[in-house]
């Protein structure tokens, strides 16, 4: 197993250890309730060390994203970035990701651990512009400072005036004296925040930076168990879990990251073109539990005839409902907004209601 360079930090700070996408992370510290609402409430620092980034240069970056991103990269700026995914060719999905424009030819994709060597290899297949692909993944390291004490407590260590960055922007300069970091907003946890990339050279000072400058709000470190009740309250898509090569994105309702403007002639265009025009047979939706019960990945979805509508592709309990969330596939008829539907759990079908997303 590779190991980020927080590795030794993690287990001093008693985190439980697991293996994730060939990395051994920290599943969890203080425990998963008590690290959601730090960071609901307050700030907590998640090691994403393990996730991917690679570079597209050149006078041909840019022909490479149109073609292989679902989002428009055309509308980008210096300073700012987007959500989107890589269509498979087949209707599905190979992964999706954070593109950031550094400069009008230099991209930095952000992708998933686990698939880093799969985004690889796919956009080498795809990369007949001639752009200059560079797989940073062993190089870089990230941390991710969530909540809504994340602008008081970096603020301590940049003079770049935090609260003035917008949504999906970034900006790169010094952070606790530690030079050409990379501080976006994209708060991919739900709960708000910055996330710092930075060479692994850099990482113990940092780690120990934010640690002091958040000590008088509670901040802690957070594992990998409360990076997911945190993401599943916002409604966030897990690749691997609710997307995969097999879900389309018009399917997963990340149809607002599939953009048909501008004549881009982007991978899958005509299929999903065709889906958003004549809609879809299944859909993710979220539900709520509406009797005790967790609803877990794989679990099948019932109508009230006892008939399989679909399956759970994320679920958990929520630490701020207090009740079983989740979301899935199902079939088209059964999901409208205040239907009812049942979860298969043991012996059980357990009533949920589907609701709309975000969950809080």
């Amino acid at each position: 197993m590779k190991k980020t360079v927080f590795n030794s930090l993690h287990k001093a700070n008693g985190g439980k250890m697991v293996e994730f996408g060939g990395f051994e992370m920290p599943l969890e510290f203080s425990g998963i309730k008590d690290e959601h609402m730090t960071v609901r409430n307050g700030v907590g620092v998640f090691d994403v060390s393990h996730m991917g980034e690679i570079w597209v240069k050149g006078p041909q970056a840019l022909e490479l994203l149109k073609k292989v991103c679902s989002n428009d990269p055309t509308v980008l700026v210096p300073g700012q970035a987007q959500y989107s995914c890589f269509p498979n060719g087949k209707g599905g999905i190979v992964d999706d990701l954070l593109l950031y424009c550094y400069e009008p030819e230099k991209y930095l994709l952000v992708v998933n651990a686990s698939n880093i060597e799969k985004d690889w290899n796919w956009l080498v297949s795809q990369n007949s512009a001639g752009a200059e692909l560079e797989n940073a993944s062993d190089r870089i390291s990230l941390l991710a400072i969530q909540g809504p004490k994340a602008v008081d407590t970096l603020q301590k260590l940049t003079p770049v005036n935090l609260s003035a960055q917008k949504n999906y922007t970034f900006f790169t300069g010094e952070v606790a004296g530690v030079s050409n970091v990379i501080v976006s907003a994209t708060g991919y946890t739900g709960a708000g925040g910055f996330e710092l990339y930075f060479y692994n050279e850099d990482g113990e000072k940092l780690w120990k930076a934010i640690f002091e400058a958040g000590a008088e709000f509670g901040i802690k470190p957070i594992g990998l168990g409360a990076r997911d009740t945190l993401r599943l309250e916002k409604g966030f898509c897990l690749y691997g879990n609710d997307i995969d090569d097999t879900t389309s994105p018009i399917e997963a309702g990340l149809g607002w990251i599939t953009k048909f403007n501008n004549g881009r002639l982007f991978i899958d265009r005509e299929f999903l073109a065709m889906q958003q025009k004549e809609g879809v047979s299944r859909k993710l939706r979220g539900f709520v539990m509406l009797e005790r019960g967790i609803p877990r990945h794989d679990y099948l979805l019932y109508n009230s005839e006892g008939t399989v509508i679909g399956r759970v592709t994320s679920g958990t309990m929520s630490p701020v409902m207090n009740q079983g969330i989740g979301m899935g596939y199902v079939s088209k008829e059964y999901s409208a907004i205040g239907t009812t539907l049942f979860v298969g759990i043991r012996d059980k079908k357990v009533p949920a209601e589907i609701v709309k997303l975000p969950f809080i």
